[in-house]
């Protein structure tokens, strides 16, 4: 008696067979498979381009930077009420940290936000309402690697006898001025105070969604601010040197505790952070907004598999006859679990593979339409949904392939 034996080419040819000769119905089947693994790569290109967006953003001011303020930043558990007892950071802590810690490069002292009407620009009838009002010491422009486009940025002489001078962003600059040619020298009037224009900045090219904050920038010279306002909230942007971060960090942080008269056994009365700190936020935000994805996609893959199971069940069924004559010429119940198995693979593979072209569809739409709103498609996501794809195959093709394998080859052949 020859003995009828698949190997892996041949089963995932009759796979393919089976899959082509019911087009339709296999195509109904995978429906939540490909809307599964569509949510999920989807999901993950636009977190990705959004992550790689930040990344080149913090690279641009400088990845050796140290951040410094003295309210807690990014942690839902800091106690308010505590934290606004805090005293404020001054100019006297900046001046301890770039005397005294030997891993530090330089110190930019900035105070945000000035004032209710510190980001209403007027000029020549013209407003502009956005603007993002900083005072600045002269080097924060060396430290966060600030380019001017035209005129010059703040000086130390501008800074110590407290001119009324300002630097203004691109977006603010193209509101207020038509002829960009005649911006330098200009006054404008910044909560009714006149401010002679002496730079334009230049545009960052990296931004979140299309937009950098410097874009909307005002920037005057510290003194100045503090003399319009006369309680300023400090943020110190310290510089490491090359190779010494930690150091930096670990230098400004124990300068800032006994400034501050923070016991050993107390934590920090301020909040300091390295760049990488602000990436490492950021990933525990998009790690909730992941984890919701997959329970998303994971609803989809549930339906898909259970729809593979149901269309498998149905396959052995119609099928009963072949699986009778295929035992009665020698095939092994491995060989019949082996043969529905592959099939079911076959079919959730496919629709992993239309859930990807999907998926690469939707989000060259998306930087189509919205350029503003990253893309990027990871390869990790594309390989991690066509396994999952072809894992939900075996997991819900194991019952149907062994009820074939169980099936008595005798009853088979005489199944109508």
């Amino acid at each position: 008696m020859m003995i009828l034996k698949t190997f892996p080419t041949e089963t995932l040819v009759m796979a393919f067979d089976s899959v082509r000769a019911h087009r339709f119905r296999s195509f109904l089947t995978v429906m939540g498979i490909v809307i599964g693994v569509t949510t999920a790569i989807t999901i993950a290109s636009i977190l990705t381009g959004l992550r790689q967006n930040i990344v080149s953003l913090i690279e641009e001011y400088g990845s050796n930077n140290i951040y410094a303020f003295h309210l807690s930043t990014g942690d839902p558990a800091a106690d308010d009420r505590a934290e606004r007892t805090r005293k404020p950071l001054t100019d006297e802590d900046a001046e301890a940290i770039r005397t005294q810690a030997t891993a530090v490069d330089g110190v930019a002292v900035v105070a945000p936000n000035l004032g209710s009407s510190g980001g209403n620009i007027v000029a020549d009838g013209r407003s502009y309402k956005r603007g993002n009002t900083q005072g600045v010491s002269a080097n924060y422009a060396a430290i966060t690697n600030v380019s001017v486009a035209q005129g010059r940025f703040i000086s130390d002489a501008d800074d110590q006898q407290r001119r009324k001078v300002i630097v203004i962003g691109v977006n603010a600059a193209a509101a207020l001025f038509a002829d960009e040619n005649n911006i330098i020298g200009s006054e404008v009037r910044l909560g009714g105070i006149p401010f002679e224009v002496i730079g334009v900045l230049e545009k960052r090219k990296a931004g979140l969604f299309g937009q950098n904050q410097e874009d909307n920038a005002l920037f005057i010279p510290l003194r100045t601010a503090q003399k319009i306002v006369t309680e300023s909230v400090y943020m110190l942007i310290i510089r490491a040197r090359p190779g010494q971060l930690d150091d930096a960090l670990d230098q400004s942080q124990e300068i800032l505790r006994r400034r501050r008269n923070v016991k050993f056994d107390e934590p920090n009365s301020f909040d300091i952070k390295t760049a990488a700190k602000f990436i490492e936020q950021f990933d525990s935000i998009t790690a909730m907004v992941g984890l919701i994805a997959i329970a998303i996609s994971s609803l989809g893959l549930l339906v898909g598999g259970i729809g593979v199971m149901n269309i498998m069940l149905v396959t052995v069924t119609e099928r009963t006859r072949e699986i009778g004559v295929r035992k009665a010429v020698g095939a092994s119940r491995r060989d019949i679990v082996n043969q529905f198995l592959f099939e079911a693979m076959t079919l959730t593979f496919l629709g992993g593979i239309l859930g990807v072209a999907l998926a690469v569809g939707i989000s060259q739409i998306i930087i189509l339409l919205i350029p503003s709103l990253p893309a990027s498609i990871p390869p990790w996501a594309v390989v991690t949904g066509l396994l999952v794809s072809i894992a939900v195959g075996l997991v819900f093709g194991v019952w149907p392939a062994t009820k074939a394998a169980r099936l008595d080859p005798i009853e088979c052949l005489r199944y109508e």
